[in-house]
């Protein structure tokens, strides 16, 4: 049983295409090394989960930024390129952590997972916040990065460094 599990965070139609709600338009440039990841973790029987904001038109998340991944909508789903395929798992979320008041946690134990690697955007709030929330639950946490992108390249880096400096792996208890 592979003991790493692929999460693929918020790599949705309003963060990705040409003019969404909330484009990333590095987003796009990442898509492929994605995939990428996506077909080797397939191969090595890895958990592929894709963690995705799902939220209500009235989420109070829209007082700080534009509505966006309303549930139902064409913008809260998986860009075409990468969508999951069967026995792939999809997480909603309602804010910044995959963890947060979510299942994840449950399935990565369920699966025996001791490491996760993170893909997806935004790097700065998604992906570190849900890098946090992984290595607080004592996962090991892997950002390959040419899989995830940010708003600018200085909050990118910023967060690109706090993950490698300040959540190193520790063993799990």
């Amino acid at each position: 049983m592979p003991e790493k599990a692929l999460l693929v965070i918020d790599m949705l139609k309003d963060f990705v295409e040409d003019g969404a709600a909330l484009e990333v338009a590095s987003a796009r440039d990442i898509v492929k090394n994605i995939k990428r990841e996506i077909d080797n973790a397939r191969k090595q029987g890895m958990p592929v989960i894709y963690v995705c904001d799902n939220h209500t038109e009235d989420d109070p998340e829209f007082r700080i930024w534009h509505s966006h991944a309303v549930e139902g909508t064409k913008g809260a789903e998986i860009v075409d390129d990468i969508m999951p395929q069967k026995g792939d798992m999809i997480v909603y979320k309602k804010t910044y952590s995959g963890f947060f008041e979510t299942e994840l946690d449950d399935i990565l134990k369920k699966a025996g997972v001791k490491e996760v690697i993170l893909t997806g955007v935004v790097t700065n709030i998604c992906v570190l916040y849900t890098a946090a929330d992984a290595y607080m639950r004592g996962y090991a946490v892997t950002v390959p990065e040419d899989c995830v992108a940010g708003l600018n390249e200085d909050d990118h880096r910023f967060a690109l460094r706090q993950i490698k400096e300040v959540l190193k792996p520790r063993p799990r208890d």
